[in-house]
């Protein structure tokens, strides 16, 4: 898949209409769909628009969700595995990245379907790994979307991965994670929307990483 550039000279003022419209109830597809046609937006701006911008409400309600790092020590932590690790390698691999209106970091690279785990994938792990152990919680279960090519090879290498160090923990891929994650108990590792609006706490693992450890700084609108 072509990847174009992002040209942040629409895209700033795209985002001021679409809050605007947001903002007086107007349905999020309909608006970008409008205002991604009025400033002629290619896919990729529209995906950033649909993933990074909210109504001030809904941002506000999501950020009172939001959990530091300190709040997952001794807890149960449930860990929306490809939603981290997706981001968290588009970060290692220089892919851009997103600080949405509600505080959350989101990767707009579209691989969430195709993607394959690689030696990046355990890249990606070690960080998790390493920042678990910093803060670590009593429990922790990563939830993977089963439909996902070879996800249940991945549960039994992140189970290994916990096994050999000091996480307490299991992995599973599960045919509707976001049900079965929603339906576990303790604090949800997730930049997904779905999971944040129905969650009552929520950490930003991967966007957590990404800023205060890889020091890198997402593109915000």
């Amino acid at each position: 898949m072509k990847v174009y550039p992002l040209r942040m000279g629409l895209l700033i003022p795209a985002a001021r209409d679409l809050r605007f419209l947001l903002g007086r109830g107007y349905p999020k597809k309909t608006s970008i769909s409008f205002i991604g046609n009025h400033f002629q937006l290619h896919q990729g701006e529209r995906d950033l628009l649909y993933r990074g911008v909210f109504s001030k409400v809904q941002a506000r309600a999501r950020q009172t969700k939001k959990v530091d790092i300190k709040a997952i020590k001794g807890e149960k932590l449930v860990i929306d595995g490809h939603n981290v690790l997706i981001t968290l390698e588009s970060a290692l691999k220089g892919r851009p990245l997103l600080l949405a209106d509600d505080g959350f970091v989101r990767d707009i690279s579209r691989v969430f379907c195709h993607f394959r785990a690689t030696e990046s994938t355990k890249t990606a792990w070690s960080l998790i790994e390493r920042l678990l152990l910093d803060y670590l919680p009593c429990h922790v279960t990563v939830v993977l979307d089963a439909p996902i090519s070879r996800s249940r090879e991945l549960a039994a290498r992140i189970r290994r991965w916990m096994k050999n160090t000091d996480i307490n923990g299991d992995a599973i891929a599960a045919n509707m994670p976001e049900s079965y994650l929603l339906g576990l108990d303790g604090i949800k590792a997730s930049a997904d929307s779905g999971i944040i609006d129905h969650s009552a706490r929520v950490f930003d693992l991967a966007g957590h990483i990404i800023r205060r450890r890889l020091h890198l700084k997402p593109q915000s609108i």
